[in-house]
């Protein structure tokens, strides 16, 4: 199976999924009435839209280079993941607007632990799901994937909250515990739809490379670059799988064109047995643009 056949795969499961953890998160919030789970259910409804986003984007996403976008298509993955972070914001301000309901008109919860028995079995689903789509979006290079697997991951964690203190709440008698649980999940919400927002519009800002993987790019120049005399303006970008790469590099003014290009060749192929989907773009300069002593082969960043 490929990675693209593979991604498609889960981003279909995800759906599926995210269908099934809201069918039982409503069900727990039917039996109890509890606002807590009503606000734990209202976030699995944006699980279920993100999902399905999330499959547009990464269909689009795998789509080749065409007249319109001549770079591909990889950059839609981030529109999916702020899209989605959009929606867990819109989730939260409902959640809030819900906890003001039940402070004007309270209502006594019913069925608590069979309700919080099915909301369990529902975030244990969504934990061992969540795990399996951040551990493949990142083999993948798919930012809608891991997009998707961290915000089901925040609705595990705000679930374990709300169980605990729901339980609390039964135990000790205190019912304000439930919608301020809600109050809470919301405020988390907020923060996990801001953190994937800017994490995306970072990726659409032209993001470069981290400087562990720009280090080891800079290796990869250096030691295939032989024949050359230096490498200079590298710069990096990612756009969801891709990862761009175009720098300067300096040959003998009286080398041949084939000879230049065969080290360019040699370099690209270096680069591209160690990042998958990667672009490269050299640009072969005489001698005479030389920034560095002559006999030096480095990769500065200018």
């Amino acid at each position: 199976m490929t990675a693209k056949q593979l991604v498609l795969r889960l981003s279909v499961w995800s759906i599926l999924i995210a269908i099934g953890v809201l069918g039982l998160k409503a069900y727990a919030w039917w039996l109890t009435g509890s606002v807590a789970l009503y606000s734990d259910a209202l976030e699995s409804i944006v699980n279920v839209v993100a999902s399905a986003v999330a499959f547009w984007a990464i269909r689009v996403s795998y789509q080749p280079a065409d007249a319109d976008h001549q770079h591909g298509h990889h950059k839609a993955e981030y529109l999916s993941a702020v899209l989605e972070g959009v929606l867990i914001c819109v989730a939260a301000l409902m959640i809030i607007f819900k906890v003001w309901q039940s402070f004007q008109q309270p209502m006594a919860l019913e069925q608590t632990w069979l309700g919080m028995g099915v909301n369990a079995a529902a975030s244990a689903l969504n934990c061992v799901w969540a795990l399996i789509l951040v551990r493949v979006g990142r083999s993948a290079r798919s930012p809608a994937l891991v997009a998707d697997g961290h915000h089901i991951m925040t609705d595990v964690y705000t679930s374990v909250g709300v169980l605990i203190g729901l339980a609390g709440a039964v135990a000790t008698g205190w019912m304000w515990l439930d919608p301020a649980l809600a109050v809470l999940v919301a405020l988390n919400i907020l923060y996990q739809g801001w953190h994937v927002v800017t994490g995306s519009l970072s990726g659409l800002m032209d993001k470069a490379v981290e400087p562990a993987d720009a280090m080891r790019i800079r290796d990869l120049i250096s030691t295939n670059s032989a024949g050359a005399l230096e490498a200079h303006d590298l710069k990096t970008r990612i756009a969801g799988r891709a990862t761009f790469i175009e720098f300067h590099l300096i040959v003998d003014g009286q080398m041949t064109v084939r000879e230049s290009h065969d080290i360019c060749d040699r370099i690209e192929a270096a680069l591209r047995n160690e990042i998958p989907s990667v672009r490269v773009v050299i640009h072969v300069e005489p001698d005479d643009e030389a920034k560095l002593p002559k006999g030096t082969v480095a990769v500065p960043i200018v």
